[in-house]
This record gives structure tokens, sequence and C-alpha cells, in this order.
């Protein structure tokens, strides 16, 4: 049930005291603009039981105040992901070439033992040297999104690794000599 024509009103009159409320507290007009479009959606949606125009501006107030804070923290899973993936340092032309020679060669059989989109993550950036970014925008997800994907599917693999190779990983996987991966059949 959507809001009532009254409550819808009594909302949109106090518009401007809404973005001042918004304002400060996200850091600009043009994100205090998002949060509050974001919040008229929802209020739409939801506000099917208001009809005094003091109880739906205090009512959207609190949504206001639950977008504000769902926004926080999103914005903290964003930050800790971008700190998570600033503290992986880049390989140089060098060392990359120097880690090819000692990789198992179980790692390209074990990738294909992930979950498709952890599988495709790691063959695009790692096997095939794509950028982050450059895989976010062709999966079409977010490049937070997508380095938080590609962790997630170097540690799966890290820890497929482990339990095929054992000792030979913690050797280097110099000379491996590894069964071959079985595929799982999901």
């Amino acid at each position: 049930m959507s809001l009532s024509p009254e409550a819808l009103d009594a909302l949109l009159r106090h518009h401007h005291a809404f973005l001042a409320f918004l304002t400060p507290r996200v850091g600009s007009q043009e994100a205090a603009r998002e949060v509050l479009q974001a919040a008229f959606v929802k209020g739409m949606e939801q506000g099917g039981s208001l009809r005094e125009e003091q109880s739906a501006v205090a009512w959207f107030y609190r949504l206001l105040r639950n977008a504000l804070v769902d926004r926080h923290r999103r914005g903290q899973r964003e930050v800790t992901a971008l700190e998570s993936l600033s503290h992986e340092q880049p390989l140089s032309t060098e060392d990359a070439s120097g880690l090819e020679a000692t990789v198992c060669g179980c790692v390209a059989g074990l990738a294909g033992t992930l979950k498709p989109e952890y599988a495709e993550a790691v063959r695009r950036v790692d096997l095939e040297g794509l950028s982050v970014a450059a895989y976010a925008e062709e999966a079409g997800i977010s490049a937070n999104n997508a380095g938080v994907r590609l962790h997630r599917a170097r540690k799966a693999l890290g820890q497929q690794l482990v339990e095929l190779c054992g000792h030979c990983c913690a050797e280097g996987c110099v000379d491996c000599d590894c069964a071959p991966p079985v595929k799982n059949p999901l």
C-alpha cells in the first residue's frame, strides 16, 4: 500500500528540511539528494498506514536515520575491502617470471574446481593479467566487489592447493609431482 496523498504532500513540503538534515551527515548535497531519493522510494512503498502530516514527517525522519546507518555500514565494508586490497603488493615483472617458474602445475587445474565466478576471476586477473578494475567492468560488478571476489577465490584456491599438494606447496611447488586435481561434480 502506498502513502496517502496527505502524507505524501507533507513529505514533499519538508523536502528542503530533509536535505538540510542529510547534507552535513553525508558530506555533500549530491549525496544527500541520492539518500533522500532512495528514502522517498522506500517511503512510497512502506508508508501505507500513515494518515497524519505529523506522523508522516516523524516516520520519514526515522526512515532517513536508518538510511544513513545503512549507508555508513556499506561505506565501512567498502573501506575494509579497499584496505585489504591495498595490503596486497603487486608483483613486479621480475617477480612474476620467477613465480611462474615455481608455481605448481596443479593451480590451473584447481581453478576449475572453484565456483564459476571465482574461477573466472582467477583466470582473468591472475592467469591472463587483466586488471581488477577491467575485470569488474567486464563482469558487471563494482571494483570493490571484484576485489573481494578475487580475494575469496585466491583463498579457496590456496586451501585446495594445500589439501592436494600438502608438503609440495609448502616448499614452493618446485618439481611438483602431485596427483592431478579432480573437478567437483557441482
